[in-house]
Parts: C-alpha cells; structure tokens; sequence
C-alpha cells in the first residue's frame, strides 16, 4: 500500500474517531440532562430506559473505537491492510467500507460464525 493511499485510510479513520467521540460526548449530556426532568415514576421509567439505551449505543461505540484506534496504531506500525488472521491482504474495496476492517473478507465470515481460533470482537460494517 502506498503513502497516498495510507494517508486516505488515516484521515477516514481520525475522521470516524472524531464522529465516535462526538456520539459519546452527545449521549452522557443527554443522561445528565434527563435527570432533572424526572417528575414522576413513569417519567422516571422511560428515563431510565433511554439510559439504558444509550449506554448500550455507547458501548458498542466504544467497541468501535478500539477497532478503529486499533487500525490507526497498524498505520504507524505498517501493518495496516493485512488480515489479523491469515495475514493476506485486506481487499481495498472491503477497506474503503470498512476502514477499521481487522480480517478479510473470508475470515469475517469465520469470525461471524465464531469459528476463528484468535477470537477478537466481530467487526460491523456500519
């Protein structure tokens, strides 16, 4: 993989990251604002769901995050681009989709059916 295409990679990266962070900084105010507004007990319920749901959201952003940390650290590293599992060459095309991509395409589908020996978190294509 050449400089230029590392610096694309780089900056889509960073610019996940900084869209992850966003999201995370946006879900704790949203919490903190509900708690004044709680009143009564259903208010306090739906609450208390929305907290839920959103601690949810933001764990499965903070997952996210590592993985694209992660793919930032193998840039530095020249690592970037090769299958965490077979080390073959990640597909450009699956790398554009999914910057933070850790497995080509064949093994993600190991992984996904949980049949991978090195059992890393599965990576989602959003």
């Amino acid at each position: 993989m050449n400089t230029k295409q590392l610096a694309r990679y780089r900056s889509l990266l960073e610019e996940k990251r900084d869209e992850l962070l966003e999201g995370f900084e946006a879900a704790r105010s949203r919490t903190s604002d509900s708690d004044e507004e709680d009143k009564d007990y259903i208010d306090y319920a739906v609450s208390s769901y929305t907290k839920e749901f959103l601690f949810s959201l933001s764990d499965l952003e903070r997952q996210q995050l590592i993985r694209v940390e992660d793919a930032l650290k193998s840039i530095d590293a020249g690592t970037y681009g090769a299958c965490n599992e077979c080390g073959e060459e990640i597909e450009p095309k699956r790398l554009q989709a999914v910057p933070w991509a850790a497995f080509c395409l064949s093994c993600q589908e190991l992984a996904d059916r949980g049949l991978l020996r090195t059992q890393t978190s599965s990576e989602e294509e959003e």
